[in-house]
């Protein structure tokens, strides 16, 4: 399908990656959902900025009817269903290792927190996705990964966990959907210079990445090549790529 008949969702779509995801996707002819949880006027704002092949939809990814609703709106808006997911959403993180807990102090609602936000919610996502993907013998479900539980450079235990969850997941999915021309891959990028929840993140933090990056560099929305990699992705199961 070519990508300026699709319709493409990008949960926390309003913000930063997510932002560059969405205006990549529309600078290829997509029509976009751009989903935001508290982001209304970041939202709306990128709405306006891309036109009407862009619709702004709240919905929490945590909560089932919430998603369900949206996949509706969305529908309705585009007058086509949800061809491609991006499970972009990250709740109430920020990348501080000034205030990163030691593992002796971690409570388990830390780490439930973003295995719900980022397991529950691309679950909920793709399950309200997936009857018009298989009617229609097509979908892409990207994943948003990261590259941080491969070389956990400051111990993001919550964070880093629910990611690596996240592939397993995917895996999985890949193996299944893919009798039904539904692909499923995982994107696992650097840590972003510079997003809001990587605003507190250090100069020596993103110095010890550089260092240990081939090309000797950090990743920046300004450097990431976002077409190439959302618009490209071969259709088996998914692989981490490290920026």
């Amino acid at each position: 399908m070519k990508i300026q008949d699709q319709v493409v969702l990008i949960t926390g779509g309003a913000r930063g990656l997510g932002k560059a995801i969405t205006q990549a996707f529309a600078a290829e002819g997509a029509r976009v959902v751009i989903n935001y949880y508290q982001s209304e006027d970041a939202a709306k704002a990128l709405a306006q900025e891309i036109g009407e092949r862009a619709v702004a939809l709240q919905a929490d990814v945590r909560d089932a009817g919430a998603v369900a609703a949206m996949l509706r709106q969305a529908e309705v808006y585009h007058k086509a269903p949800v061809t491609t997911l991006v499970n972009n959403a990250l709740i109430n993180y920020r990348f501080d290792p000034s205030q990163n807990t030691q593992y002796e102090a971690l409570a388990w609602e830390n780490m439930e927190a973003q295995l719900t936000g980022t397991l529950k919610g691309a679950h909920h996502c793709i399950q309200a996705c997936l009857p018009s993907m298989k009617a229609a013998k097509f979908g892409r479900i990207i994943q948003i990964g990261t590259n941080l539980f491969h070389n956990p450079v400051v111990p993001y235990y919550d964070y880093t966990t629910a990611k690596a969850a996240l592939l397993g997941f995917s895996r999985n999915l890949a193996r299944e959907l893919g009798a039904h021309n539904i692909t499923v891959n995982m994107l696992s990028g650097g840590l972003l210079r510079t997003t809001d929840a990587s605003a507190a993140t250090s100069d020596a933090v993103f110095d010890i990445i550089q260092a240990n990056t081939p090309l000797q560099r950090v990743t920046s929305l300004k450097n990431w090549p976002m077409p190439a990699c959302f618009l490209h992705l071969p259709g088996h199961a998914p692989s981490p790529v490290r920026t």
